[in-house]
């Protein structure tokens, strides 16, 4: 090793772990490339091997030594490590084992483990050999350590998943895991009794008990294929069922000693982990401890026997082991019981229905909603202290993973196996705090409320069995009207549980009964619980289907002003969201109604909004309440534009990292913006150069980047284009390049609306894609949509443009070294092949008339497909055309004054009123295609002369003569 590198790395290293800029730019840039030169990985490793160096320098070499084997450790990998440098570096490593820093040697076993899922066995054959004889030393650190690498390796080589790294790391469990079971539990022995003898000198033995048992839970789940079939495991699993209660009685001795507690309770997490990751993965094997798990679980949670030894974070383990047996779908026999093919299945069944006995489940129901639902003085403390925090921390990250949640799971889960059981104990303790008298008593309030709970989760199980439009009448109406302070707890709980039963049981005739019971709890004088509750409440019927508009409208005003006022007094960004998503509800369902209430709520958003600048959850709130009130105002939202349209901005520019949580409710609305704009404005066309990078994406919300371009087309089609029209090509003809035919349909219907809104220079603008077009469609493209696509661009260039389309076909006859003649038969024989397969019958309407319209071409290949021709068309009058009065042969599609009149257009954006004018003025819906036949049948007659003339129909045959002489003859 180069003296004079070392000391140059050294020294950077010392400059790169430098605060002042001035220093650690330098140095970082140095390290970066020095990555891949030979020798720096050696000279790292001498570096955080040499304990005289400072600890935060050492630090920063093993971590670029972490990153280097990321990215040059593999053979493969560009600048690799050369292998006479890994040898080296391997044996090395091993020597580290007595590294002072628990951190570092943290990083270190971590370091080790990296390279383990490389290089082991084949490579590193006297890693495991070595670390495990390291175990066995006599010192105390150098054996941690050694346990923490082990530790750290084993959990590596477990997470590897091909065939051959199963059946080496099985081979490794095997021969190790005896050994490390025997560690393990001579450490166990050891630690209880000194903790029996108070004797509290057991933190080093802790330490390694818990890395020999974290060793084994990988062993045991990844390392055996059965492991109930190995007497090794099912002694330690029998093992765990011991010493889950005698830790938890060493824990309660160790009440003040902080340090050892948190080691026994990480034990105590990792035992229970072993259950339930036996039990995920090898649910059979872990058949003959589920009686043993239950007993242990049980006794814990819901006796005496667990009273003063359980902690949250192990409760919390108990109870979803208890939920993943019952939930465990190996463990449920089919309906008819006797056709379970698997024995095990059997037996798991036999077990469980055993153990929950009427006596046992009557109890865990009981004391899950006497003891654990209950609100806990700590809860009552945070509802005084912060009520928006309380209330928005039970829908939480923190509410989530603890307790209550819980066992609210774990009562559902109980509930819906045992039913029959457990309805009657439900429907008893209902009728209990029912005709309880109201109190200020705190305990019996918080019973009702935990009772009220369990019948609000257990709606759906509940539906038979509980006359809800009674209750909800005689009982819980009068339980809102009940305004002391105490009872706030069931005003909120009642307001909850009336949300959970709307959409399963409540008649839609009481729902004006319903709003005009949430009002008051809406009220600024409410507790801010109650209000939130009842906010989230009335969302419930807004958004069931059985929502009537006609019986919220008495309350929409109302209720519209007080959720504003809830939002403009919230001071918490989760409480204003869940008051957004419930106005944007309301919004939503009552459409242009909201109208004459909106004036406070849209004066408030733009402050809202910038309020709001770092909270990138609340402004996807704010834009899609905008999106709901901007389709509720319809053209009125041209009045907010000064405010929309910079939020739009905003949201979807990539440059701005926001546009990661906003964009998809940014074009949401600004698409509703498009499609309720009367009229175009400058700074509305401005903005719309932003949806040009967005295409490039070619992402999920490709779909509506593209509608959104239809709207600017038909909303300033002059302006857009002349703006953005070459960006537009670019952007199609990149996208079609490396797009499913799903999006090839979107942007082909983008261009369609080109064609249509300028027939002619439309032809012309997109003429480069359109030449990619034509040589998709000459490939015979297999997609009948996409197909269909290509064929109606093509037939809208050959009624409008006839120069461009021939200037097609001679560019692509020169492509080819092929006549025109060629490339227009080849292109005929695929648009006659695939006609059939076009729809809606609009679109081969238009390739009918594209096809009558080149009859009259006098060209060898029109005449030589003419029958072909003439019975496409024909089948496409036999579509169209209505026969009602056999005096008159009318075409369906064309549109007449009358059409229009009659037309029930009240739901109409501006976008539709614009789509159905440009409809109106397409010859889809203009051109009657029996009479432009007609002409063109007379024009061709004339200009070939009778005799030629009927030597050309003579090749039709005689069916489709027929019915073409029917429509002529008409």
């Amino acid at each position: 090793m180069n003296p004079e590198f070392s000391a140059l790395v050294l020294n950077t290293l010392r400059n790169a772990s430098n605060q002042d800029a001035r220093f650690l730019k330098p140095a970082e840039q140095q390290l970066r490339l020095w990555e891949t030169q030979p020798g720096f990985y050696s000279t790292l490793l001498a570096i955080f091997s040499n304990y005289e160096i400072e600890v935060n320098v050492r630090w920063l070499a093993v971590l670029y030594f972490k990153n280097g084997v990321d990215r040059y450790w593999r053979r493969s990998a560009p600048n690799a490590i050369s292998e006479e440098e890994k040898t080296m570096l391997r044996q090395n490593l091993l020597h580290n084992f007595s590294e002072p820093v628990h951190q570092l040697a943290v990083q270190l076993a971590v370091l080790i483990a990296k390279i383990a899922r490389f290089d082991c066995p084949k490579e590193w054959q006297e890693l495991l050999p070595r670390v495990l004889e390291a175990v066995r030393h006599k010192d105390e650190l150098h054996q941690e350590r050694a346990l923490l690498t082990l530790y750290h390796v084993v959990k590596a080589l477990s997470s590897k998943r091909l065939a051959a790294d199963r059946r080496m790391f099985h081979d490794l469990t095997v021969n190790i895991f005896n050994y490390i079971l025997y560690l393990w539990d001579n450490h166990m022995q050891q630690i209880l009794h000194l903790i029996s003898q108070k004797d509290f000198n057991v933190s080093a033995s802790l330490e390694k008990s818990l890395l020999s048992l974290r060793v084994l839970r990988k062993l045991i789940v990844h390392g055996m294929k059965s492991p109930h079939e190995v007497q090794d495991a099912v002694r330690f699993m029998s093992l765990v069922f011991h010493r889950i209660p005698e830790f938890l009685h060493c824990r309660k001795a160790l009440e003040d000693r902080n340090n050892l507690r948190e080691l026994l309770e990480k034990s105590l997490i990792v035992l229970t982990k072993v259950l339930h990751d036996v039990l995920e993965l090898h649910p059979f094997s872990f058949v003959q401890f589920i009686r043993s798990s239950l007993e242990c679980t049980v006794s814990l949670c819901f006796t005496p026997a667990g009273e003063g030894l359980l902690f949250e974070r192990f409760r919390v383990q108990c109870l979803n082991l208890i939920k993943g047996i019952l939930f465990c779908p190996e463990y449920k026999p089919a309906k008819v019981i006797e056709e379970t093919k698997e024995p095990a299945t059997l037996e798991a069944h036999r077990i469980k229905m055993e153990f929950f006995s009427y006596s046992t489940l009557t109890e865990i129901c009981r004391r899950l909603l006497t003891n654990y639902f209950l609100l806990t003085e700590e809860d009552l403390e945070a509802w005084d202290n912060d009520a928006e925090e309380f209330a928005t921390d039970e829908g939480g990250e923190t509410w989530k993973f603890s307790l209550r949640p819980c066992t609210e799971v774990l009562f559902l889960t109980l509930f819906h196996e045992f039913r029959q059981t457990l309805t009657p104990l439900i429907l008893d303790m209902v009728q209990k705090v029912t005709r309880e008298p109201a109190t200020e008593d705190m305990r019996t309030i918080l019973e009702k409320d935990a009772v009220y709970n369990a019948v609000g989760l257990a709606a759906f199980e509940l539906f038979d069995d509980i006359d809800f439009d009674n209750w909800f009448l005689e009982v819980l109406l009068q339980e809102l009207k009940l305004k002391t302070s105490s009872y706030r707890i069931i005003r909120r709980r009642v307001t909850w549980l009336i949300g959970q039963w709307v959409g399963v049981k409540l008649s839609p005739e009481l729902r004006p009964i319903l709003y005009e019971a949430l009002l008051p709890l809406l009220d600024e004088h409410e507790d801010l619980v109650v209000r939130l509750a009842a906010a989230n409440t009335l969302k419930a019927p807004v958004d069931d289907f059985e929502f009537n508009t006609d019986q919220f409208l008495p309350y929409l005003e109302s209720s519209v002003g007080l959720l504003y006022t809830l939002l403009e007094q919230a001071s918490e960004c989760d409480t204003k969201m869940t008051v957004l998503h419930v106005l944007s509800f309301i919004i939503e369902r009552v459409g242009s109604q909201i109208r004459p209430h909106t004036a406070a709520l849209v004066h408030y958003l733009p402050h809202l909004w910038d309020m709001s600048s770092h909270h990138n959850m609340l402004r996807c709130a704010i834009v899609s309440t905008l999106v709901h009130l901007v389709q509720g105002l319809g053209t009125l939202s041209e009045k907010l534009q000064s405010f929309l349209l910079p939020v739009i901005a905003h949201s979807t520019d990539l440059n701005q990292p926001p546009h990661v949580y906003l964009l998809e409710d940014g074009l949401d609305l600004w698409w509703a913006v498009i499609e309720n704009a009367p009229s175009s404005s400058p700074d509305l066309l401005q903005v719309a150069g932003s949806i040009f990078p967005l295409l490039e994406l070619g992402s999920e919300n490709m779909r509506t980047c593209l509608h959104i371009v239809q709207g600017y087309i038909l909303l300033a089609p002059q302006e857009f284009l002349q703006n953005y029209g070459q960006n537009l090509v670019s952007s199609c003809c990149s996208m079609i390049t490396d797009i499913r035919p799903e999006g090839m349909v979107l942007v082909m219907r983008c261009v369609e609306v080109v064609l249509r809104v300028f027939p002619e220079e439309g032809s012309d603008l997109f003429h480069p894609l359109l030449s990619s077009v034509l040589s998709s469609l000459l490939q015979n493209e297999d997609f009948p949509m996409v197909a269909s696509m290509y064929l109606s661009l093509l037939a809208r260039v050959i009624l409008h443009n006839q120069r461009v389309f021939a200037k097609l076909l001679q560019d692509k006859a020169s492509e080819k070294g092929q006549q025109t003649e060629e490339v227009l038969s080849s292109m005929l024989d695929i648009w006659l092949e695939k006609m059939p397969l076009v729809h809606p019958v609009e679109r081969r309407k238009l390739l009918g008339l594209a096809l009558t319209s080149m009859i009259t071409s006098n060209m060898v290949v029109i005449h030589d497909r003419f029958c072909g021709l003439l019975l496409a068309v024909n089948e496409v009058l036999n579509d169209i055309i209505r026969t009602e009065d056999p005096e008159a042969m009318i075409d369906s599609l064309v549109l007449t004054n009358s059409d229009e009149l009659h037309q029930d257009h009240d739901e109409e954006t501006e976008h539709d009123k614009r789509k159905r004018e440009l409809s109106i003025h397409d010859p889809v819906h203009t051109v009657a295609l029996r009479e432009y036949l007609c002409t063109q049948m007379n024009a061709i007659q004339q200009s070939l002369g009778q005799s030629t003339f009927e030597l050309l129909m003579s090749t039709v045959d005689a069916e489709t003569l027929q019915q073409l002489k029917e429509y002529i003859r008409a």
